[in-house]
């Protein structure tokens, strides 16, 4: 009889005891599929005490972490710790060291070490594996690194967080602020405590440097993803969208132009007719568009414990029937460095609302600056006097170089008619 795939699991929070249930639950059918019994032999956490919902008695208990990389009873390590360097780190590195397969769902650590990683997975001859990186339980990593395989990628996008997207879609639905939203999303769960990594697209400009380089094949570059949140978002803003046909998203993009690689995660105006627009909740959608295959939309629950440990599982299923492959659909050595594109030249048409003194000129003054930067305007709304004496100025400007858009903007910075920082959200073209 074959024997079993035996795993080595760090971390027993939410995923790591959905990837526990999960084999319990579905062990046959796992067995067939993987050619193999997978079962986990030895765990590791930081309280022994905890109750977490499942027998840990059957499995050793590990008290150091880092120790997992050396249990001489398990082939294969499963990383669910979390963070960019730390425990997580030492313990990937000492896995492939040691000559053992590697599986994480950190996009934390990939985007800042993938690279460093994937090279010592091959120089081993062991697998290294994330597909629950990246839209947890949406196979989107496998979709591109496999199914997509053949094409040349133009351009990968998408909504990658879903704690911003729960909270765009309850503004968009309700009309409530972003603050209002944010403390219900926490109590509910979807935010942390410290929601700055998700709100400010920390979190999603790692997932879209994974999907970049493997899209693209280059060297993992999450210092050249130019990343802003949603923080500035009000609820004027999902108005003014609505009323002009599209919605507000988060997306990350990355795309390939003549000057190089474009990589950003920026708050979008979404047209009402593309399939991201409809994309609600907590839910993760990546659209890619390969020059064979057209336009690919993976969708689907991005975070959780039964989508992230099936993602995990997936990967151990691989494992289990000898699929390594190299990390990033190539060898280490093909990915090439990254070079950033010049994000001035990227034409499109922008939003761009401003708080501003309801005195007379102001318009005025927006407009020239507009004009003077070569900015041709198709729509300007100006909305009705808050109590404390200030109006809301949304435009709308035709497609045009976004240095263009840019340049305006610096015209009016210091003004004494415009109030904080203006918002400017890109429109993505259908």
């Amino acid at each position: 009889m074959t024997t079993p795939l035996r795993i080595a699991l760090a971390g027993l929070g939410t995923v790591g005891g959905g990837v526990i249930r999960l084999l319990d639950a579905n062990r046959e059918l796992i067995a067939r599929r993987a050619g193999r019994e997978i079962e986990v032999v030895a765990v590791s956490a930081r309280d022994r005490t905890k109750d977490r919902g499942v027998d840990l008695t059957r499995f050793e208990w590990v008290d150091d972490t880092a120790a997992l990389a050396r249990a001489g009873n398990a082939d294969v390590v499963v990383e669910l710790v979390g963070g960019s360097d730390g425990p997580a780190l030492t313990l990937a590195r000492a896995t492939l060291a040691g000559g053992k397969s590697f599986v994480t769902a950190n996009k934390a650590m990939i985007a800042h070490h993938g690279l460093e990683l994937a090279q010592a997975a091959e120089q081993a001859g062991v697998a290294l594996k994330f597909e629950a990186a990246v839209a947890g339980g949406v196979p989107v990593i496998k979709g591109l690194r496999e199914g997509a395989a053949a094409n040349a990628i133009g351009r990968v996008y998408g909504i990658l967080n879903g704690t911003c997207n729960f909270i765009l879609s309850k503004m968009e639905a309700e009309g409530r602020d972003f603050a209002d939203v944010l403390s219900e999303a926490q109590a509910l769960g979807y935010a942390e405590a410290d929601p700055t990594f998700d709100i400010d697209g920390v979190d999603a400009a790692h997932k879209l440097s994974i999907l970049a380089s493997i899209a693209f094949g280059t060297r993992p570059g999450f210092g050249e993803v130019a990343t802003s949140g949603i923080r500035q978002v009000i609820a004027a803003d999902i108005a003014e969208a609505a009323a002009l046909g599209y919605r507000v998203r988060l997306l990350g993009m990355a795309e390939e132009a003549a000057s190089g690689l474009f990589q950003r995660v920026h708050p979008h105006l979404v047209p009402v007719g593309h399939p991201l627009a409809h994309v609600t909740g907590a839910t993760n959608a990546v659209v890619a568009e390969g020059n064979f295959v057209g336009r690919l939309l993976f969708q689907g629950a991005g975070a959780g414990d039964g989508p992230t440990a099936s993602a995990v599982v997936a990967d151990l299923i691989d494992i289990a029937r000898g699929e390594f492959g190299p990390a990033y659909a190539m060898p280490a050595a093909a990915l090439v460095e990254p070079h950033a594109a010049d994000a001035g030249e990227r034409r499109g048409k922008a939003y761009v609302r401003f708080t501003v003194a309801d005195r007379v000129g102001v318009l005025a003054e927006i407009a020239a600056a507009m004009r003077d930067a070569g900015v041709s305007i198709e729509s300007l709304i100006q909305r009705g006097v808050s109590a404390d004496g200030h109006a809301l100025v949304a435009i709308v400007t035709h497609e045009g170089p976004e240095r263009a858009v840019a340049q305006a903007l610096e015209k009016l910075r210091g003004s004494q008619s415009v109030i904080g920082q203006p918002m400017w959200m890109h429109i993505l073209g259908e």
